[in-house]
């Protein structure tokens, strides 16, 4: 069959979203450039153009992802409605129990950060600006009177540790804590970091 020719914008993205296919498949230590050229039908030098190395293959895939992850969270945060449902969405969308894909990739991702400095810069990269963005939101919601939160900073970094631990737990250890404790948990501490207890939830839609 023939192949359709493609841009070398448009490659790289077909290498890049194969690249995160086969990762979370194979885990990065495992995964091999034939693993990535195979699942496209191409070439191994095809891939190695564009990326040269195994090591700048993963850490672009990585940056795809959170490039990907950071335009949705902006996108949530971006809506025209409270800041408070604003918050609660972005939180609700991002949580394991939520639509967000992708937890084992940074989980993944998380390990191999360890001895990759490539891959240490982007998570830290997407950690912070996902964490400039809630506070930005909150400090929003305080400026309006919606609810109270004198260290938004700390909310943000309490939050962000509570959603990665929880994720852990739910992608690595099947059944040690079910997706409706966990969610449970999640809106109990949102509610808490805001002095909203007490307070329903509203659905992550709204």
């Amino acid at each position: 069959m023939t192949r359709v020719r493609l841009s070398v914008a448009e490659r790289r993205g077909e290498l890049l979203r194969a690249a995160i296919e086969q990762i979370e498949a194979r885990g990065v230590a495992a995964v091999r450039i034939a693993d990535v050229a195979s699942a496209l039908g191409v070439s191994n030098a095809l891939v190695l153009y564009h990326f040269s190395t195994k090591e700048r293959l993963v850490a672009a895939a990585f940056r795809h992802a959170a490039e990907a992850d950071l335009a949705q969270l902006r996108k949530l945060l971006g809506r025209r409605t409270s800041a408070l449902r604003r918050l609660r969405s972005a939180v609700r969308w991002y949580a394991p129990t939520g639509p967000a894909k992708g937890w084992r990739l940074w989980i993944e991702g998380w390990a191999a950060a360890l001895r990759e400095p490539a891959l240490r810069e982007v998570a830290q990269d997407l950690d912070r600006q996902w964490k400039a963005a809630i506070i930005e939101v909150i400090a929003e919601g305080v400026a309006a009177g919606e609810f109270r939160c004198p260290d938004p900073a700390g909310t943000a970094l309490r939050l962000t540790a509570l959603l990665d631990g929880l994720a852990v737990q739910l992608t690595s250890y099947a059944g040690a804590v079910s997706r409706a404790r966990a969610q449970q948990w999640t809106d109990e501490a949102l509610a808490r970091e805001l002095g909203l207890e007490g307070q329903p939830p509203t659905t992550s839609g709204q």
